[in-house]
């Protein structure tokens, strides 16, 4: 294709290595198309709806991903300690210089995103019995738990993400108000979400190296997220928790933490997480899969309201923490055989990230 394309005005507005780049990524794209086009031939249900053919790019005000590879970055600037993409005026002071491996330009809504990517080497840590796991929720963000005995279980605050985007909600829907015609967003929208999207992804970079930092300092070596298939789409909990637990991004802090995760040395596992808020841990309850037994499961233990459970023995324990040892239990169903499980959710620490 780039043979094609070469004398185009279009793929030479561009250094050479930035155009090959963005052919590979159309390229890319389509086979994605196909792939998930047979799979959806295969399995339907795997998907929200059918896939979409790769669209054309809006003629006047389309904006495209950029990739400058080592290639196409000036050598005397990297020397220099900058980051200098050629043709171009852009400069940018970098320590990482002899690791950068390529720079992307990321069209946002309002403004470009310069993304400059350099190779880590990843820790080692030797393999234990230590185990950790997190459930992800909307005023809890994430609770974590351990099998290790002496582990205190951890809630962090995820209400300032959810006023956040309560004040996103009511600001957007009032600019949207004020649009004219057929008009569907505007600079004021664009400069709105852009800053709500930044102070959403410093919050979660704040949570994810808090709990990374906390995994290395205590010798973890494994730590099972529960997420299922498709929850927020199918997730009923009302018009105004739907719309909170829709707009917390928890695809993309579990993205977060597995990287961060995999420079330190740390397995993830996603974990399936059917009924684990509803079984009790203390007496180690089944925990089946939704959908694969015809029996309706029975628990000894009921949550009876939003945060607190109650076990069968009348002991109340925090509801997320008891959903974060079971995500545990149901990935490693022998992980508490060593210490056992009494005791286990008697105590808990919140800790509130600065904002």
């Amino acid at each position: 294709m780039a043979s094609l394309m070469k004398k185009t005005e279009q793929y030479q507005a561009l250094p050479a290595k930035v155009s090959q780049q963005v052919l590979r990524g159309l390229d890319k794209n389509w086979q994605s198309f196909f792939a998930a086009s047979s799979e959806f031939k295969s399995h339907p249900d795997k998907f929200l709806g059918k896939p979409k053919i790769p669209s054309y790019k809006e003629p006047n005000k389309g904006r495209n991903l950029l990739v400058y590879t080592i290639q196409a970055l000036s050598k005397v600037g990297l020397r220099q300690g900058l980051v200098k993409l050629s043709g171009t005026s852009i400069a940018l002071p970098t320590r990482v210089a002899e690791r950068i491996a390529e720079v992307r330009i990321v069209p946002k809504c309002d403004c470009y995103v310069i993304e400059v990517i350099y190779e880590k080497t990843e820790q080692f840590l030797a393999p234990n019995e230590k185990i950790a796991a997190l459930d992800l929720g909307i005023d809890n963000l994430m609770a974590v738990t351990s099998n290790q005995p002496d582990f205190i279980p951890l809630l962090i605050n995820g209400r300032p993400l959810k006023s956040l985007n309560q004040f996103y909600n009511q600001r957007r829907a009032k600019l949207q108000s004020l649009l004219k015609g057929n008009r569907q967003s505007s600079q004021k929208i664009h400069r709105l979400t852009r800053c709500r999207n930044q102070k959403v992804d410093d919050y979660l970079h704040q949570a994810s190296r808090y709990l990374v930092n906390l995994l290395v300092e205590q010798e973890i070596t494994t730590l099972v997220i529960g997420k299922n298939d498709g929850s927020k789409q199918e997730v009923n909990l009302g018009k105004v928790n739907n719309q909170k637990l829709v707009t917390i991004p928890h695809r993309r802090l579990i993205e977060m933490i597995s990287y961060q995760c995999q420079l330190a040395g740390i397995k993830v596992i996603i974990q399936e997480e059917s009924y684990t808020s509803v079984a009790n841990f203390l007496n180690d309850d089944p925990l089946p899969v939704y959908g694969e037994t015809t029996e309706k499961p029975v628990f000894s233990g009921k949550r009876i309201k939003r945060g607190l459970y109650r076990t069968d023995r009348g002991f109340l324990c925090q509801s997320d923490v008891i959903g974060s040892y079971n995500i545990l239990r149901k990935a490693f169903p022998n992980a508490f055989n060593r210490y056992g499980i009494e005791g286990c959710v008697v105590h808990l620490r919140r800790i509130n990230l600065s904002k």
